[in-house]
């Protein structure tokens, strides 16, 4: 049985007329008269009553009928679902962000945007440290992952998102906050809170190294468990923190935020995928970041 058979029948059982069902289909009544009678000898009854000038179906005709429209259904169904899948329209997509990467508002816009473009394509987000997603790529736990810069990505693909700049969190009452932009060699008797070198080491390094360059060793007081938590440590009076800028859109009562003027701390927010990425899923996403990239 084919599915072409199960088409003849059904334009039959709808007109009940052979001739008429013939030219709907586009063809001569003799061919598709033949197949009918094809089919019923392969099911092994009677569909249709044949009368004169129409005709009825019979009981298991009229069961078939039900059947056969279902199975139709069924596979346009499923070949819809295969080309969207081969779109990248359909499926799941896992996403991993390093926790502060969420902050920043064109991460936001460009989950909106693809959410818009691919409604069919189920998401599903986990936050970790940068350094433990590039593991969890390897290792295929996430599809791909949104990370900060700079990071030992391994073998993976990076893609640019944007360019962010670091800047100051202060303590309320310390005495440069009314600045709106400070030296970071201002900061040199100031106890500093940095995150664990493990979850970012690049950054880490990438601040204590401007520190350095601006004349001084930080003295780190306090680690705190993510970059963004810097900010409630500085409030509670444990130093001062350098955060991505996006961080300092969310005004937290009991500090202030400078913009840093040394121009060779800043960092990056980025898109890892596994090298050789077969997913169309995840290649219609990493194009969308490169889209934005290019803004």
């Amino acid at each position: 049985m084919e599915f072409r058979q199960l088409r003849y029948f059904l334009a039959v059982a709808e007109h009940l007329h052979f001739t008429v069902a013939a030219e709907r289909l586009g063809m001569a009544q003799p061919p598709l008269s033949q197949q009918i009678i094809k089919l019923e000898r392969e099911i092994g009854t009677k569909l249709f009553i044949r009368h004169p000038r129409r005709v009825e179906l019979t009981e298991a005709g009229l069961i078939f009928k039900e059947r056969a429209q279902r199975v139709l259904e069924d596979a346009n169904d499923a070949l819809e679902h295969v080309k969207m899948a081969a779109r990248g329209e359909s499926g799941h997509l896992s996403i991993g962000f390093a926790g502060s990467t969420v902050f920043h508002p064109t991460v936001a816009r460009l989950l909106r945007r693809f959410r818009e473009d691919y409604p069919g394509v189920k998401i599903r987000t986990e936050e970790s440290n940068a350094a433990a997603l590039v593991g969890k790529l390897a290792d295929a736990q996430v599809d791909c992952a949104m990370i900060r810069l700079p990071l030992d990505c391994g073998d993976a693909i990076v893609t640019p998102l944007l360019q962010e700049k670091m800047i100051a969190v202060l303590p309320s009452g310390h005495s440069l906050g009314r600045r709106r932009t400070i030296d970071l060699k201002q900061l040199a008797g100031d106890p500093f809170i940095l995150y664990p070198r493990a979850i970012g080491p690049e950054l880490y390094d990438a601040i204590i190294s401007a520190c350095h360059k601006a004349g001084f060793s930080p003295k780190i007081e306090m680690e705190s468990p993510q970059i963004s938590s810097g900010v409630n440590m500085a409030a509670a009076g444990f130093g001062v923190a350098i955060i991505p800028e996006s961080i300092g859109q969310f005004r937290a009562e009991g500090v202030t935020y400078q913009d840093i003027s040394n121009k060779d701390l800043g960092t990056a927010i980025a898109l890892i995928t596994r090298p050789r990425e077969k997913s169309v899923t995840v290649n219609n996403f990493r194009e969308l970041v490169r889209e934005f990239h290019r803004r």
